[in-house]
């Protein structure tokens, strides 16, 4: 056997030890109601943020929905993955597992979704008793029509659920506790006619806010008549959405964690997240130093190309502190060494400009699609570059 140089034997195990940490992918009986299944846990987990997930992937009973129920792709995306930062307060990501809900299915999430409907409206819609159970202000029908969506708004625009999972010493795998966002409208849009205009109405964050307690008090009863989730610890969480037009996503306001068994709410933790667009005056009355510090990156881009102004950022605040930036920067280029240049310019600017702490993400594209990609995470000494082929 040929023998290994102790320098370099160090060597070996010291890079070893920095390496991503690779544990072996684990075989597992998963329990359900209908039967026990094998299934894999994945030996890789990307990061301590993230939730490994069960294989093979189940799909949500409810897949889909979101995408329609939703105002915008920005929501859609912060009203899952901010459900898992709120997930991570009650269900460590050492210990637990995720998987898509599989208690509420589409008709389910459908039918809490609607309005409440009088006998008469029921009847005269075909509604059947049992299935008259929406969440939603029932509205009499009768009066004026702006005045009764002003009065009675659609509230609740979605119900997301998400499923954790335990491996107890056996290597069984159970539900081991339940995630459910409740998507609330921060506009309400309605038609006076079938295929007319659509009109809106806006709801005050009190309400919005009201009314989410009171419908999750009514969730929280009915995920405890079901079987499986008696017993369950459940989190429900607030999520505010943004109107059609908005090209940031809205955030989660409240959550609530309530023990195995309990039917009552009983206390809400406020969350404190916001979204701001960069530049903009919102983002200057309550961030200005930051609002500034985008405004300097912005005209040292428009110092390359002139006649460029098409540089915006979405900000992502935890506490009333920026804990990231996405930036997006649309623009023409006549040539690949144009977009080389251009590129390493742009890294230089976040390395300068944004405070090391910030996680920024530029995204520069042109007509053609995407030019190139710059990430720097938090407190990264080198950002990591990719320009497209």
């Amino acid at each position: 056997m040929k023998k290994v140089p102790f320098l370099v034997l160090i060597l070996m195990l010291f890079l070893a030890g920095c390496a991503p940490k690779f544990d072996k992918q684990q075989e597992v009986v998963k329990d359900s109601s209908k039967s026990k299944e094998k299934a894999i846990i994945p030996k890789y987990k990307i990061s301590d943020e993230y939730y490994r997930t069960i294989l093979p992937f189940e799909p949500a009973k409810a897949r889909g929905l979101v995408v329609s129920n939703l105002n915008t792709r920005y929501d859609i995306k912060e009203f899952e993955t901010g459900l898992m930062r709120i997930a991570q307060n009650n269900f460590d990501p050492n210990k637990y597992l995720f998987q898509e809900g599989q208690s509420l299915d589409s008709h389910t999430v459908n039918l809490w979704l609607n309005r409440k409907f009088t006998k008469a409206q029921a009847k005269e819609n075909g509604i059947k008793a049992s299935d008259n159970i929406g969440l939603n202000p029932l509205d009499p029908g009768k009066g004026n029509i702006d005045t009764r969506n002003k009065k009675y708004p659609i509230y609740l625009a979605h119900i997301l659920e998400q499923d954790y999972l335990l491996k107890d010493s056996k290597n069984k795998v159970s539900l081991g506790g339940v995630v459910i966002g409740l998507a609330l409208n921060s506009v309400h849009y309605y038609q006076k006619e079938e295929y007319g205009a659509t009109y809106n109405t806006k709801v005050p964050q009190a309400e919005v806010v009201s009314h989410g307690k009171q419908i999750a008090q009514q969730v929280l009863q009915r995920l405890r008549k079901m079987d499986k989730l008696k017993n369950i610890p459940i989190t429900i969480a607030l999520f505010e959405q943004k109107q059609k037009s908005s090209v940031i996503p809205g955030n989660f306001i409240y959550y609530t964690n309530v023990d195995a068994g309990a039917g009552q709410v009983d206390k809400w933790e406020k969350v404190n997240e916001k979204y701001y667009l960069l530049p903009s005056d919102t983002a200057n009355t309550d961030h200005r130093d930051d609002n500034v510090a985008f405004l300097n990156f912005k005209q040292d881009v428009e110092k390359y190309f002139p006649n460029f102004n098409g540089v915006m950022g979405r900000a992502f605040y935890e506490e009333d502190q920026m804990k990231s930036l996405n930036i997006d920067i649309p623009i023409q280029f006549y040539g690949s060494s144009e977009a080389v240049g251009f590129t390493q310019y742009v890294t230089g600017l976040v390395m300068e400009r944004f405070p090391a702490y910030v996680s920024v993400q530029v995204s520069i594209t042109s007509v053609n699609g995407p030019e190139a990609l710059i990430v720097r995470k938090a407190n990264q000494d080198q950002p990591t570059v990719h320009i497209y082929d």
